[in-house]
């Protein structure tokens, strides 16, 4: 059975590099013969958490918006490709307030200790994490790995692979380095693998 893998697109740039660098890892997890969707967070409308508490006792938020369309989504997914770059040595703000509204799956794991994952899903479940730096200096990317391990520890899912490409102010353009287009096609190609092996 094909896997299904859904993808986060966490910059604020919908078509920058991040972007086309995310495209090219769904292409591979096409080929590989999974089943993909690409969530573009500034194509949604959503609020921050505001800890209501209402999903201490709930399997979903009480804020009623966008937010309300992802929860199946992410519960039903096998795989996930975060894309993202470092803003102020950490995440957007979108992307993180799109995580921290993922409170209804910590409250179920954590609080009433029934995951919203299967288990059958929470065995197979693998994430790659594609992250873009404009700055090439020591750690930039602990800030964003740190919050992203985080999150998908909440969701039941394993930190399986990353593609973290720094000096973006030298680069500028992703498409003009076949080698890092590459690699993220091969890294889509394999985590795909790894639901149709």
């Amino acid at each position: 059975m094909a896997g299904r893998i859904i993808a986060i697109l966490g910059s604020p740039v919908p078509e920058g590099n991040t972007a086309r660098l995310l495209d090219q890892a769904l292409k591979g997890a096409e080929d590989a013969g999974c089943t993909v969707e690409k969530i573009v967070l500034t194509d949604l409308s959503f609020e921050a958490c505001k800890e209501m508490m209402f999903c201490s006792e709930h399997e979903t938020c009480i804020i009623d918006d966008d937010m309300q369309q992802l929860y199946p989504k992410l519960r039903e997914a096998d795989g996930f490709i975060l894309a993202t770059p470092v803003m102020c040595m950490g995440i957007p703000g979108k992307l993180k307030s799109f995580m921290d509204r993922c409170q209804v799956f910590f409250m179920a794991k954590y609080i009433r200790n029934k995951s919203l994952v299967s288990p059958e899903k929470k065995a197979i479940r693998k994430a790659l994490f594609i992250c873009i730096s404009g700055m090439n200096v020591p750690e930039v990317f602990v800030g964003a790995k740190l919050t992203t391990k985080a999150f998908l520890d909440i969701i039941d899912c394993t930190y399986g692979d990353e593609l973290l490409v720094s000096d973006m102010d030298t680069i500028r353009d992703v498409m003009k380095q076949p080698g890092l287009t590459e690699a993220a096609y091969n890294k889509g190609l394999a985590l795909g693998k790894t639901f149709n092996p």
